[in-house]
């Protein structure tokens, strides 16, 4: 494993952890998609059906398990613990016009035609777009606490980290990955005029990033 690879977990669990944090500490998931979290979920089960029928190391099974419970952990905080903060109707994303390509992309495209094969393809293109409800959300607002602000710079950065790290395996190991890269280029790009307005407005101490409003 190399420093890309492991700073993009790090990078990934803190996002998952910032969010908890962020909804216990307030009692609140005011400002959060609880669409984009079941996404989330739905990815992690789908990518890691084979956790009792592959080993592959001690770490790679716990990073597995620990996604997993943070991720269901989450949508039971949103959907059940604090459903009375939930704000249903500013996360108003169609899913299903994610869905519906995201599940034909896998059947089409993928290195094995067989059940665990299409689920974990599935769960790549998934990923790339499953902020999408979270960043239309954060658009139909007009703005975000810098908390969850906080959540997706992580979640960015967790992506941006797996390029580098595609990078450095197709350098050393002749390695290549063509679903998970193109599709974590993707997911990348959805987070560039996000990463703009980080930097710009909640670095420098606004407590929430406000979108600029269309002329």
């Amino acid at each position: 494993m190399n420093v890309f690879r492991l700073a993009g977990d790090v990078s990934h669990l803190v996002a998952i952890i910032i969010l908890l944090l962020k909804i216990w500490r307030s009692k609140s998931c005011a400002g959060i998609s609880g669409k984009s979290q079941v996404l989330f979920a739905l990815v992690f089960t789908t990518r890691y059906l084979d956790l009792f029928t592959v080993y592959i190391s001690a770490y790679n099974t716990v990073m597995k398990v620990v996604f997993l419970a943070l991720s269901y952990a989450t949508v039971y905080l949103i959907y059940m613990r604090f459903r009375n903060t939930y704000d249903s109707e500013n996360d108003t994303f169609r899913v299903e016009f994610l869905l519906v390509p995201v599940i034909g992309l896998s059947f089409l495209e993928n290195y094995s035609f067989t059940p665990l094969e299409v689920l974990w393809t599935f769960s790549i293109f998934l990923e790339s777009v499953a902020i999408m409800p979270q960043l239309f959300m954060i658009t139909k607002t007009g703005e975000a606490e810098s908390i969850t602000t906080h959540y997706l710079f992580f979640l960015g950065l967790y992506r941006a980290l797996y390029i580098a790290n595609w990078l450095w395996r197709y350098h050393t190991e002749g390695f290549f990955d063509q679903i998970a890269v193109v599709s974590g280029v993707v997911q990348t790009i959805f987070y560039c005029d996000f990463f703009y307005l980080y930097v710009t407005k909640v670095l420098r101490g606004r407590g929430k990033m406000t979108l600029p409003m269309p002329i």
